[in-house]
């Protein structure tokens, strides 16, 4: 038979014919490497330790500290999930498919009993059996009639459709102890890997995301190398929970969803709109010291519109259905592009104008499913922080890195600091010559070298029309939140037959560069939320201080202070309720208000107001100027004044 040559790092040995993974790392690994290594790539394919390789290879380990070999872990835990469900619960219950996602891993169930509290703690204690038992997963390769045979067999009708859909005439599946999976691999070598897993929550989930397919169990879980990341994990999932914009969003009265209205539709109460409006008008602010001028456009637009900008064609599952008006269809507008074209196409432009930038917080509604909407995250109608870019193509370089400015800037004024970016490179479905793309892409990395920024390719997952920069920001719990994006288009400017006079005075095309740089407010606000846990910095919180009076004999002396220092610009409030002082300080550190002035009898006969801040901590008395004073300074500190 003949050899073949593995090479694992600087070291490479000849071997017989046909040897596993796993006695090629016996030989040019130690042990204690050997031990950390659940997998492995072979020549770029992670495969099995149990692997018979029949051709020269190289070899590069996954080991436990990656985060490739967390999510092999993590999708095994779920196999193992699935076989204890399996034993506790019968045939009756079908499975479908369950796969590692961010954080854990979930297995969607048909039963038609809902999974209860105590059947978790069942499920997790056949898990932790299965666990010690040391079973193998083993893989082969068999036809697909022969698998779908087998699982028709066994009445697993999802398995059976996925494999009926398959062009493949082989398939892989994986087994542990009696349990059987249709499954590309890899997994970890035995189930004693698995330790350290909780099962986290059952949720409904349609199959395969179809509202017209059958409602499945998806009972999700985690799963980790070792109890002290386990543990981590769940305190993190538990100051999540705390920090949930859905439920600090009722507390604080910032918005609220009505069925009758509508779902996905946000309405903003008061202190949200106040929210809203200080964050609005710092974006106004700052953009136009950035050279911006600002745009309004309707939110509804002719239907030949979306025709001619593409989005019919490559976007219509996101759009509502259109609407007649006097014998003519109209559209609720998906994006803000068409109408920023409008305005560009309203006068005949000069090469002198360039670059031209207009900025729009403009509502779109775009159709999301319903189980995909979740509180101001994933909404049908919002309002993008949306900017459209109009230059020449020696400008583009240049124009590209002052975006990246600006977003920088903005996203650090609300405190992220910490992000991840990626370059989305062409989607299969798209519009544009080859050499367009290449210029496009090609622009928006040398902004990015420029700028210093570390970044990844994201293949295929630009839009339809161009590449793109995806900002990703991370917040207090390190989670990541899509905020951010820069496109470069040459497709719109074309279908728009968009022209300036050029020096040469022959008609050219611009360059469009549209961006968003908190993507929309509602999930922007969402996320601060969230980050900030409610208690927001003073220069963008909706009440910056709220007045409480010890007795009712201040009652008189606390309204002449709220009417000054509400002139003075102060967002404030009061509280003169008939209520004992530590429930009113109870109450305001609840609302995370900032800080709280409190009046008794010696602040009203020095006309001063005694401070306590929102964390418990006492200011010394300061007269009514003193404090007005004290919080426009904040205010201006924060807004970067």
């Amino acid at each position: 038979m003949a050899e073949i040559a593995v090479k694992i790092d600087d070291q490479e040995e000849r071997f017989p014919g046909s040897i596993t993974v796993a006695e090629v790392l016996k030989s040019l690994m130690s042990g204690k490497q050997r031990k950390q290594t659940i997998a492995v790539y072979a020549n770029d394919k992670a495969v099995d330790l149990d692997v018979e390789l029949a051709e020269d290879t190289v070899i590069v380990p996954i080991k436990k500290d990656s985060p490739e070999a967390l999510e092999i872990l993590r999708h095994s835990t779920s196999h193992i999930m699935a076989q204890a469900v399996r034993e506790l619960f019968g045939e009756e219950v079908k499975i479908a498919i369950g796969p590692a996602i961010e954080n854990g891993f979930y297995y969607d169930f048909l039963r038609d009993t809902p999974f209860s509290p105590e059947d978790f703690e069942k499920i997790e204690q056949k898990m932790a059996e299965i666990a010690v038992q040391a079973l193998s997963f083993s893989h082969r390769d068999i036809s697909r009639q022969e698998a779908i045979e087998m699982f028709r067999e066994q009445g697993e009708k999802y398995k059976v459709e996925l494999l009926e859909e398959m062009v493949d005439d082989t398939v892989s599946i994986y087994q542990q102890g009696s349990f059987v999976d249709l499954c590309r691999g890899p997994h970890i070598p035995d189930t004693t890997w698995v330790k350290d897993f909780k099962l986290l929550r059952v949720a409904g989930a349609y199959w395969r995301g179809d509202e017209n397919n059958d409602v499945l169990q998806r009972i999700y879980g985690t799963a980790f190398f070792d109890k002290k990341a386990l543990k981590k994990h769940l305190n993190d999932l538990e100051e999540a929970k705390k920090r949930d914009h859905r439920r600090l969003g009722k507390d604080l009265q910032l918005f609220t969803i009505n069925d009758q209205i509508g779902p996905g539709l946000i309405l903003w109460q008061p202190k949200g709109s106040q929210l809203r409006r200080l964050i609005e008008d710092y974006w106004k602010d700052e953009h136009y010291r950035h050279g911006y001028e600002l745009l309004y456009t309707p939110h509804i637009a002719r239907h030949d519109l979306w025709n001619t900008s593409g989005h019919l064609d490559f976007y219509s599952e996101n759009m509502y259905a259109s609407m007649e008006i006097d014998n003519v269809k109209y559209q609720l507008k998906p994006m803000n592009c068409p109408f920023h074209i409008g305005v560009y196409k309203s006068d005949k432009r000069s090469y002198r104008e360039f670059p031209i930038r207009w900025a729009e917080l403009g509502t779109v509604y775009r159709y999301e499913r319903a189980g995909a909407l979740h509180g101001l995250l994933r909404v049908r109608g919002f309002t993008q922080d949306d900017a459209h870019i109009f230059c020449r193509e020696d400008q583009l370089d240049e124009e590209i890195f002052n975006i990246l400015d600006l977003n920088l800037l903005i996203l650090k004024r609300f405190g992220f600091e910490d992000y991840d970016v990626y370059l989305s490179t062409r989607p299969e479905k798209s519009v544009g010559s080859d050499e367009i793309w290449k210029k496009s892409t090609e622009a928006l990395k040398k902004a990015l070298e420029k700028k210093g920024l570390g970044f990844q390719i994201d293949p295929g997952e630009g839009v339809f029309y161009g590449p793109k920069i995806d900002i990703k920001i991370k917040d207090q719990l390190g989670r990541s939140w899509q905020c951010s994006t820069i496109q470069v288009d040459f497709n719109l400017p074309d279908r728009f037959d968009m022209t300036y006079t050029g020096s040469n005075n022959r008609d050219h095309q611009p360059i469009m560069i549209h961006r968003a740089l908190m993507g929309s407010l509602e999930r922007f606000v969402g996320v601060l939320i969230e980050h900030y846990a409610g208690a927001f910095p003073i220069w963008f919180t909706p009440v910056q201080a709220r007045l409480m009076n010890i007795t009712d004999d201040q009652s008189a002396y606390c309204e002449r202070v709220y009417d000054k220092l509400r002139k003075a610009g102060v967002r404030i409030e009061k509280d003169l309720r008939n209520e004992k002082l530590n429930y009113k300080i109870r109450e305001a550190q609840m609302a995370k208000i900032p800080y709280m002035l409190i009046i008794g009898e010696r602040e009203k006969t020095d006309n001063t107001v005694t401070v306590r801040m929102r964390d418990g901590k006492n200011l010394p008395p300061m007269s009514i100027d003193e404090f007005a004073a004290k919080i426009e300074e904040e205010s201006r500190q924060g807004r970067g004044i």
